[in-house]
């Protein structure tokens, strides 16, 4: 039953929503996801400026990619080509190109609609978007329900199972052992909050995104010749074009979409949560960085997966096997046994990193839930903990299948609001592009001009100080002493 509610989900309403409205918010405006795509480096540099207590814009960047970059780059990627042939990675492409989009939007309202809590610690989110955006708080309280099921509960099950399954076949370690140390250590990072989290993840997400990159591009520079007709593969696959993958149009795109959205989560409304805690001058200064993490998530770190299993050789028409027998093999086929370890290595880090922010998010929207209730905080970690261990040691079909179910229930909120909630993102865009357009470097949101939002004074104060204006005064002081 489950997997014939999925197969509907997935395969048929999650295309619809995904790409359909995907499309919809890039065309409508206009194409923000490549007009703003080089304006992010300036948001970088004067994120490494803040002085605030609270996360900068990059350390939300490298805790959201801490997210993103999980299990589905490298098993997600091998599962969408094994069951949908190369023209999979194509409509991967697709999704995150419409997906940027989403999820430029979706992180520019949670920056919008954030809240500080009694710790003075900014919260926010879709269950805060839907609650003080479309005044619905029971519904703010359904999506709330689902991140943490899905992300808290069901992915770090998945992505414990993923790790301790990979470091098995590499180097024979027993699964109960792996469970065990990786709870252990995961509990640790838990007890210190988002803090400790995201200065682990500023550590941990540049090596491992560098290192397997620089691998995998190891892999592709040594088959070069062959990338041009690789890429010309994937196209025609896309479309039935190529003779060998014909039969494979309808699963390139259903698995493409689903593997694609696991991978980078663009629309399921869980980067918002990370987004809303960044200290940023205006809303859509967070949502151009969160928009560069799909494409650095799909289209270089998925890409390099898949190039490096279809220009391995491994891989044949009709492959029978897991995701992650399916990339180890084929970096083992280039570079030789020590291949399989370093795919293990890298998932390991990869899960880790991705547990911590799951992990984040079911707490972030436990809190919406029920207040800073400790009690209750403590049981959660105490759930999550024991789910990561059993993970490790069990199968998880049936978890990942209901997993599924439940993002696919995510995106259909999400996206269900964001429609909504559409106008109030242009008008913000508006607003930064228009401070743009007058030359201001930094642009700076005045919640004074919005006043029919219920916005947090707190964390967007009337008639801020524009810091180019700021310096600008501080200047002519020292011209006129």
């Amino acid at each position: 039953m489950l997997e014939v509610i999925n197969d509907f989900l997935s395969g048929k309403v999650l295309i619809v929503l995904i790409v359909g409205l995907g499309g919809y918010f890039t065309i409508r405006s206009r194409f923000v996801q490549l007009r703003h795509f080089f304006h992010m480096f300036s948001v970088f540099r004067d994120s490494l400026k803040n002085s605030s207590d609270q996360l900068s814009s990059f350390q939300a960047l490298m805790l959201s990619l801490a997210g993103r970059v999980g299990a589905g780059n490298i098993a997600g990627v091998g599962i969408a080509v094994t069951l949908g042939g190369p023209g999979a990675v194509f409509w991967m492409w697709v999704t995150a190109l419409v997906g940027m989009s989403s999820s430029f939007i979706e992180c520019a309202l949670g920056q919008l609609y954030k809240r500080t809590d009694a710790e003075g610690t900014f919260r926010g989110g879709p269950a805060y978007y839907i609650q003080h955006g479309l005044q619905k708080r029971w519904l703010g309280m359904v999506i709330a329900f689902l991140l943490l099921v899905t992300f808290g509960f069901a992915f770090n099950g998945l992505q414990a199972h993923a790790v301790t399954h990979s470091l098995n076949s590499a180097f024979g370690l027993d699964t109960t052992y792996t469970g065990l140390a990786l709870a252990v250590l995961l509990g640790m990072v838990f007890i210190g909050g988002i803090k400790r989290i995201a200065s682990i993840a500023d550590l941990l997400v540049p090596v491992k995104t560098l290192i397997y990159i620089a691998v995998t591009l190891y892999v592709i520079v040594l088959q070069f010749d062959h990338v041009p007709a690789m890429l010309a593969t994937i196209v025609k696959s896309a479309f039935g074009l190529d003779q060998a993958f014909g039969g494979l149009v309808g699963s390139a795109i259903i698995m493409g979409v689903k593997r694609g959205v696991f991978a980078n989560e663009a629309g399921l409304g869980s980067a918002p949560n990370v987004a809303a805690v960044a200290s940023v001058e205006h809303p859509i200064a967070q949502g151009v960085v969160q928009a560069f993490s799909v494409f650095l998530d799909t289209f270089v770190i998925c890409t390099c997966t898949a190039l490096l299993i279809l220009l391995s050789g491994f891989y044949t028409p009709g492959f029978e096997g897991d995701g992650i027998a399916l990339t180890q093999n084929s970096l083992a086929a280039v570079v030789g046994d020590w291949g399989r370890m370093f795919i293990s290595v890298a998932l390991a880090l990869f899960v880790f990193t991705s547990i911590m922010y799951n992990y984040y998010l079911g707490e972030s929207n436990l809190r919406f839930l029920v207040g800073n209730n400790r009690k209750m905080l403590m049981a959660y970690r105490a759930v999550v903990l024991a789910l990561i261990f059993w993970g490790s040691i069990e199968n998880l079909s049936t978890v990942f299948a209901f997993a599924d179910i439940t993002m696919t229930m995510l995106a259909f909120v999400n996206l269900f609001a964001l429609a909504f909630l559409f106008k109030i993102a242009m008008r913000i865009l508006n607003d930064y592009d228009n401070q743009r357009a007058a030359g201001i470097k930094t642009p700076v949101f005045d919640s004074s001009q919005f006043p029919d939002l219920d916005l947090d004074l707190k964390a967007w104060p009337a008639n801020p100080v524009k810091p180019d204006v700021a310096v600008s005064a501080e200047l002519n002081a020292q011209t006129q002493r």
